[in-house]
């Protein structure tokens, strides 16, 4: 399983708005109300790229153990493990993300 489909969370509009949040934060505008939300994408993008770092280590171990580069079972264990682990973090987080999102539209103004 892969997670290169969510990397383009970094590009386009997304990427653009970060960019203005971090130059409004260096200009020192007063943005305290987007500060929480810089800091939540910013550990968001953080999570998905050491996510799909694990997932990487792990596709790397397989193929090493695949090819006999390796007999060491160990690190190819630790390695799916890993993966498994950020992945299911990652899909639990944009599922409550995803839940909250539904909650907030449906709210009546």
């Amino acid at each position: 399983m892969d997670i290169t489909s969510l990397r383009n969370i970094s590009s386009g509009a997304v990427k653009s708005a970060a960019d203005t949040y971090l130059t409004e934060l260096r200009n020192g505008q007063d943005i305290q109300e987007d500060e929480a939300f810089g800091s939540l994408f910013d550990k968001a993008v953080q999570n998905l790229n050491t996510t799909n770092a694990y997932l990487s280590d792990a596709e790397n171990e397989k193929i090493k153990w695949a090819l006999g580069e390796t007999e060491n079972t160990h690190d190819l264990t630790n390695a799916l493990q890993k993966a498994s682990t950020a992945l299911s973090y990652t899909v639990a987080v944009r599922d409550k993300f995803l839940e909250a999102y539904k909650e907030i539209m449906q709210i009546q103004i």
